[in-house]
């Protein structure tokens, strides 16, 4: 049996935490190796870098920045495109718009050695894209080699649909979906982007707005669903949490008790009485892998709304940015690996996903 090797491009907000998620539940998901790819040598991240040693990641660089690296006392143990080449499934957790070019650059070049390639929410276009419990069943073993887990938020607007509009329910029940995704500025982990005070999103998409609710709608769209979505986005000058403002219209009444029990009944949705964005991100800070909440919403409980004729669902949502993008890139990456039991595998971490915050 070929060892499986996963290789992360990128040590962000995303890579970091799933070099070592993977490295953590190696042995319980498969997985014989885990490398990274760094792209520049910095003395501030050198601690990182060297804390994801310890957990067994291998690091990978490009040839002409090997000397900068262990100019720093960081020793990387494969090339750039040697690392891509022995790895069973690459990650891109990269900027926007790099992860295309890598694709062109080095992914096409090894589809005969590497069974598959995953890249985050900014990528559209990089391949399938996918969401963990939402679109599971339209992946296709050899076919699909490239897939886009789609953005925190769009993983945030898909559940709720999902829940509240498609499960259980008669076929067409979800009339139509207006969210307004309230962004916060910029991750604790950044430096930069922070903003003095909010700002208005524009909508650049005719029949979307944002590209939240088209990437939801075209999520949908890959298993014959078409949905009437449209998103608003306004970011403000907080570093805790991206909050989700829903409303949905519905053609089979419902009420309040039963909202409340299918979100509850929903293991990738965790409700709360909590209505503060700070606690919430205090309680995956202490309680999650990485800080790291993966359910990928968190209900306000105490925000949500049913009109009097049962036909109207209003309320508030947390997203657990980052946390949501890494469950679905792990069972992306199983999925590769181990296609007829990737379900099984990827349970181990069901303690990071709670019933309640």
């Amino acid at each position: 049996m070929s060892r499986k090797i996963v290789h992360i491009v990128g040590t962000g907000t995303i890579g970091e935490p799933l070099i070592g998620l993977f490295c953590d539940f190696k042995e319980e998901l498969g997985i014989d190796e885990v490398t990274f790819h760094k792209n520049t040598p910095l003395t501030t991240d050198r601690s990182k870098v060297k804390s994801l040693f310890r957990r067994g990641a291998r690091l990978a660089a490009r040839a002409d920045r090997m000397d900068g690296f262990r100019a720093i006392d960081i020793k990387p143990e494969f090339e750039t495109e040697e690392a891509i080449d022995r790895a069973s499934v690459v990650i891109d957790c990269t900027p926007s718009g790099i992860g295309q070019k890598n694709k062109a650059e080095f992914y096409e070049k090894y589809l005969h050695n590497t069974t598959g390639f995953i890249a985050q929410g900014s990528e559209f276009g990089f391949g399938k894209m996918y969401a963990r419990g939402i679109n599971d069943e339209v992946l296709v073993p050899e076919e699909d080699r490239f897939i886009q887990v789609v953005s925190c938020n769009t993983h945030n607007l898909s559940v709720i649909i999902k829940t509240l509009g498609i499960d259980d329910e008669p076929e067409g029940n979800l009339v139509s979906g207006r969210f307004v995704v309230i962004r916060r500025a910029n991750d604790v982990s950044q430096g930069s982007g922070f903003i003095p005070s909010p700002q208005v999103g524009s909508h650049k998409d005719d029949q979307y707005g944002t590209h939240h609710a088209r990437d939801a709608a075209l999520l949908f769209q890959t298993k014959g669903i078409d949905l009437d979505l449209f998103s608003s986005v306004i970011k403000i000058n907080t570093q805790y949490m991206h909050v989700l403002q829903f409303h949905l219209n519905v053609n089979t009444p419902t009420t309040l008790q039963r909202v409340i029990a299918k979100f509850e009944a929903n293991d990738r949705i965790a409700t709360t009485d909590k209505i503060d964005a700070c606690e919430v991100f205090s309680f995956g800070r202490d309680h999650g892998h990485y800080g790291r909440i993966l359910n990928q919403t968190v209900v306000a409980i105490k925000s949500l709304h049913v009109s009097k004729n049962g036909k109207e669902i209003t309320g508030f949502c947390f997203t657990p940015q980052d946390g949501n993008s890494l469950l679905s890139s792990i069972a992306a990456t199983e999925w590769f690996l181990y296609p007829k039991s990737y379900e099984s595998k990827i349970q181990y971490l069901k303690p990071f996903l709670f019933d309640e915050v």
